[in-house]
């Protein structure tokens, strides 16, 4: 009874429970992985982007999807143009260095750079990004 309210009160303990729970059953733990979406200007600064990410193996899937309409606010002004837009399939833990490494190479002032997590899936998808994806 205490170790078990010790694993249900303490986030590191509940953190490894679920790690080992998953990992015994097999089952998926939410927010494990993360979809990031990186916009572009053009489909070649998307194909070299993407290129970049994978060949840090900050990811194990970039989709590059066709030209889209966006308007938006900058610096005062109301803008429209085209974009392409990265789907970038990753480990959660891995966002943050994906961030920073996308904001080091985009030519974009401010990189459009937003993640969420992945709540549910394909299970051998999902474990298939782990796969190829080094933990930290």
């Amino acid at each position: 009874e205490v170790l078990a309210l010790l694993v249900l009160t303490s986030p590191l303990l509940w953190g490894l429970a679920l790690q080992l729970h998953s990992a015994v059953t097999g089952s998926y733990i939410p927010g494990t992985h993360s979809i990031a979406f990186v916009t572009c200007l053009n489909e070649q600064i998307a194909r070299d982007v993407a290129r970049a990410i994978m060949d840090k193996k900050l990811a194990a899937y970039v989709n590059i999807l066709p030209k889209s309409s966006a308007l938006y606010f900058w610096k005062g002004e109301l803008e429209e143009s085209t974009e392409i837009l990265l789907l970038v399939k990753t480990r959660t833990s891995k966002i943050e260095d994906l961030t920073n490494y996308i904001r080091s190479i985009h030519p974009f002032e401010m990189a459009d750079i937003i993640s969420l997590p992945i709540d549910r899936g394909n299970p051998p998808y999902l474990r298939w990004i782990g796969e190829n994806v080094p933990r930290d």
